[in-house]
């Protein structure tokens, strides 16, 4: 019993762990737009909002690459649909936030569906290859919808509305509504992981074989993580349209896809708190090392180097060195 006890509590240590970290990150995200109106600077709370978006996004990626080993090189798609749920439902007059979010969820699902069971077929580098396929077939797919400006994208005529209320309309409003999305969501992560799901899609990501041998299918564990990965990250998508007012299919290009990773590994894998610091990060020194140099690609591509070379497991991983942060057992 004792051992069980256990056993038990240092399962625990890596959750709380977890939780503890995303409840810093969320404290001083909501203290953003605090320090924006006392420096007089509404451009922080516009940075601040992609920063979100971008965490929800990341940490969805986090759930299928650091949990389930999956490599998605083509998650950008995602965005994408999420971005133009919002420009379809808009031009028939369907402006409501909550059915963008369902009506994305949707499509995301759909497409996550099919191409995850074909893409878990292959493993390794064949498995990134063919989501970067996919990715870039449903960016082709919007660039061919004249409708919706091609490549041009379209502008939105005016932000979504939350079950009626013109909330979003300001953009502090805008900034703390994808906030409660980003900690509701944390909160499904959190839950998803912690469940007898999460141990048996991380015990596949060990050793697929030995838990296909113990009666469990990795297949079916790992489509199902899949598309829920597509469906979370489809939000960041509704929220970054909202955001930019503007949809084109450069949210969905093979680029963002490579940024998402660089997140996701930035922050550090399978931590999910880690990928909301890594998106906050990487845009943060997008907008200094932008500011200093028009080759600023370059010192981030450095600075990316170092912190792989040095602190594999990113900024999670500096904080385990300074004693600020647990590592899991």
């Amino acid at each position: 019993m004792t051992d069980l006890t256990a056993t038990a509590m240092a399962e625990r240590r890596p959750l709380a762990g977890r939780v503890k970290a995303a409840l810093v990150l969320f404290v001083l995200f909501a203290l953003l737009p605090p320090l924006a109106s006392a420096l007089n600077d509404p451009f922080y709370v516009l940075i601040g909002t992609r920063m979100l978006a971008y965490a929800i996004a990341a940490m969805a990626l986090d759930l299928i690459l650091g949990y389930g080993a999956m490599v998605s090189f083509g998650h950008a798609a995602y965005l994408g649909f999420g971005t133009y749920a919002v420009a379809i439902l808009s031009r028939y007059g369907v402006n409501d936030l909550i059915l963008q979010i369902f009506f994305a969820m949707g499509l995301s699902a759909v497409f996550a569906l099919v191409t995850g069971a074909i893409s878990l077929r292959t493993r390794g580098v064949y498995f990134i290859m063919i989501t970067l396929a996919f990715g870039q077939m449903a960016f082709f797919f919007f660039i061919s919808l004249s409708a919706y400006g091609g490549d041009d994208g379209v502008g939105l005529a005016e932000r979504s509305t939350l079950l009626g209320m013109d909330l979003l309309r300001s953009d502090y409003g805008l900034y703390y509504v994808s906030l409660a999305l980003l900690v509701g969501l944390f909160w499904v992560c959190h839950r998803i992981v912690g469940s007898r799901f999460g141990r048996v899609l991380t015990g596949i990501r060990e050793n697929p074989v030995r838990m296909e041998a113990i009666g469990f299918s990795p297949f079916r564990y790992q489509l199902t993580a899949f598309v829920i990965s597509g469906c979370l990250t489809s939000i960041a998508g509704v929220v970054l349209a909202n955001q930019a007012q503007f949809v084109s299919p450069a949210f969905m290009s093979w680029h963002k896809s490579g940024e998402l990773i660089v997140m996701v590994v930035l922050g550090g894998v399978g931590t999910l708190a880690g990928p909301i610091a890594g998106a906050a990060a990487a845009l943060l020194l997008e907008e200094w090392l932008g500011a200093l140099s028009e080759n600023w690609k370059l010192f981030f591509g450095i600075f990316l180097v170092l912190m792989v070379l040095f602190s594999p497991r990113g900024i999670t991983g500096v904080l385990e060195k300074l004693g600020l942060a647990r590592r899991p057992e």
